[in-house]
């Protein structure tokens, strides 16, 4: 198996209002959405949102509904320290909750934690050992 993650399905309440969400943040839907999925090309990464039954049903496990910790957070790390505040606010601003506020971290870098409209957490971060690349690619020290 290759080395390699192609793409993120998170399982929605309301596929139109989290469509609206991650519109919102200026991200920009696949014209080859169908059946109900809704795409957002990520760099070398795809996000899909559906339906959190039919991806239960598809995954062939219980759909059990509930708003505690999932065990999954995605990451948007950014380049420059000061534009964590600035990504957070804006995620709130298109519907998101702040989870965790922005703050200095052991490790050396900033960030906290947005939740999307269904409770998906996004931590919003910058790591000064982690650098993006020109295309947004995060690059892993050897």
């Amino acid at each position: 198996m290759e080395q390699r993650l192609s793409l993120i399905t998170l399982g929605v309440a309301d596929l139109d209002r989290a469509v609206a969400f991650y519109e919102a943040l200026g991200w920009r839907r696949s014209a080859r959405a169908a059946g109900g999925v809704a795409f957002f090309q990520l760099g070398g990464v795809a996000l899909a949102l559906w339906s959190a039954g039919e991806l239960a049903e598809d995954a062939g496990v219980p759909a059990e509904p509930g708003a505690g910790f999932r065990g999954v957070a995605l990451a948007h790390n950014v380049r420059a320290r000061e534009e964590v505040d600035s990504v957070a606010a804006e995620a709130a601003r298109a519907g998101g909750r702040i989870v965790k506020p922005p703050e200095e971290k052991v490790w050396g870098g900033y960030g906290g934690y947005v939740a999307d409209p269904d409770g998906h957490l996004w931590e919003i971060a910058w790591n000064p050992g982690f650098p993006i690349e020109a295309d947004g690619s995060l690059r892993l020290p050897d």
